[in-house]
């Protein structure tokens, strides 16, 4: 019916219906953005959602105008059909990528600045985008990991009240007591590694006997640095740990 309109009117349809789509679009984008930040939605998440509702509302248009103005939309929906099968064969990675970075972004396993590990990998989150989750590792580089990877790993993040709670392991044999060792090689070096780097902690490191066995004995060690400090756990974990086994050797040389 109306493409029988005569071309003036026509005109001023379209102008209407572009007119019409803008401020939907305006709204829904406030919309989206209001609720982000109510809900703390990272800005890559609304990014990918408004960039979502962007193609909507292209796709609206263009039908619209299309039907309006009488013009074969077969050939339209074709094409984008062909367009999106070759897409889709092309890049299915990329697809599952997408669909899983939309999952990543909703579902909030965490933030950019936490700490976290992503089945084998660690690092602190530096940004999290539609296609990858990017992370700065120990070994100071920045890994791209793709957000498929991350939807199908277990992922422990390690950062909370703000700070990052990172816990890592020693071992030794039974030839020193679990008192002497506490007493005069922990607790010194700790107490040593404190001091030096008030400033870049947030609280005294802790130590604690997670198990032994006929072969020795493993202890626990969580250090606690800023959140978004990586760099200063990568620099500082080393150094504890050296710590501790300076003072370990110590007393076995004492022993001997």
């Amino acid at each position: 019916m109306l493409g029988a309109l005569p071309l003036e009117q026509k005109l001023l349809v379209s102008v209407a219906v572009l007119a019409v789509i803008s401020v939907v679009y305006k709204l829904l984008s406030q919309f989206i953005s209001r609720t982000g930040k109510r809900i703390e939605l990272e800005p890559h998440a609304m990014n990918g959602i408004r960039l979502v509702l962007r193609v909507m509302a292209i796709m609206a248009t263009i039908m619209l105008i299309f039907g309006l103005w009488e013009l074969p939309t077969e050939w339209f929906v074709g094409t984008s059909a062909l367009i999106g099968a070759f897409l889709g064969f092309g890049s299915s990675q990329t697809i599952n990528n997408v669909v899983a970075g939309f999952y990543v972004l909703i579902s909030q396993p965490f933030k950019v600045k936490d700490y976290v590990k992503i089945g084998e990998l660690e690092g602190q989150v530096e940004e999290i985008a539609i296609n990858y989750t990017n992370l700065y590792t120990p070994t100071f580089n920045l890994l791209k990991v793709p957000n498929t990877q991350v939807m199908n790993s277990r992922v422990l993040n390690i950062t909370h009240e703000g700070f990052i709670k990172y816990t890592f392991s020693v071992g030794f044999d039974h030839t020193i007591t679990n008192r002497r060792l506490v007493d005069e090689c922990f607790n010194p070096a700790l107490e040593e590694f404190h001091l030096s780097h008030e400033d870049q902690q947030l609280r005294k490191p802790e130590v604690y006997l997670d198990s032994s066995d006929r072969l020795g004995k493993n202890y626990l060690i969580r250090i606690f640095i800023p959140k978004g400090e990586a760099k200063s756990l990568y620099v500082l974990q080393p150094e504890l740990l050296d710590r501790i086994l300076e003072k370990y050797y110590r007393i076995k040389d004492m022993q001997v």
